[in-house]
């Protein structure tokens, strides 16, 4: 039995999220007054995705405590269609482009700060702030994947899905630039054209690569747990 029941960690972790967005759009930064506002930054977006999945997780548990014993096929058929949708977001948007963000952010910060979170930033957002949004990002989509079974979609339709997230987000940014002539992240400034081109393609295929990384996981996960679950089953040899 769990110590904390995953339906309370959902809530929790909904809760500091939505602590996180107030906290963070409260923050008057010169970048967030500018074109794009916040939504430039693919930080505050899977912010965002990771606040919507874990509020549709809590959504999906009040509703099967509803739905429960109930027997009403129309409200088991919407709850069936709410944790459909809730398994999409974790494998096609919550689990690799949070983990995306958390890897690259700490990768480049550790090279150089500088190209990714100037120094500058320390005088707007506390630590604590900084590490809600590029740390526990991270540790909690695992505590999710760990808790509760998710059913991926087909992988064609999901490497498709974050395929087109993913050339989104970089014409998205393309266009930022184009409008305002700055680039949302500074070391694409210290960048040739072809050197940008290599570092799309390379993003878009670890997207890829991190789609796939969730769904062998996902399935190691649940895979060892239903095998302990029949080894427990057997009857002891005397």
């Amino acid at each position: 039995m769990a110590l904390v029941p995953c339906q309370v960690l959902r809530v929790a972790i909904l809760l500091s999220y939505c602590s996180i967005l107030c906290n963070y759009k409260a923050i008057e930064m010169p970048s967030h007054q500018t074109y794009g506002g916040s939504w430039k930054f693919l930080t505050f977006i899977d912010l965002v995705i990771q606040a919507v999945f874990f509020g549709i997780c809590v959504l999906t548990d009040l509703s099967s405590l509803l739905t429960r014993g109930s027997g009403n096929q129309e409200q088991e058929r919407q709850l069936k269609k709410l944790i459909s949708l809730r398994d999409w977001m974790l494998a096609v948007l919550a689990f690799p482009v949070g983990v995306f963000v958390v890897a690259v952010f700490w990768i480049i910060y550790a090279y150089d700060r500088e190209m990714i979170y100037p120094k500058l930033l320390d005088n707007f957002i506390p630590g604590w702030l900084n590490h809600g949004m590029h740390t526990t990002v991270l540790p909690f989509i695992l505590i999710e994947m760990r808790t509760s079974h998710h059913q991926y979609p087909s992988r064609s339709s999901g490497l498709t899905a974050i395929c087109t997230f993913s050339v989104g987000y970089i014409l998205w940014v393309c266009w930022v630039h184009h409008v305002t002539g700055m680039w949302v992240y500074p070391f694409l400034e210290h960048i040739g054209p072809g050197a940008r081109i290599i570092f799309f393609g390379s993003t878009t295929i670890l997207m890829n690569f991190l789609y796939l990384l969730g769904e062998v996981l996902n399935n190691y996960i649940w895979d060892t747990q239903r095998r302990m679950e029949e080894e427990k089953e057997k009857p002891k040899l005397e």
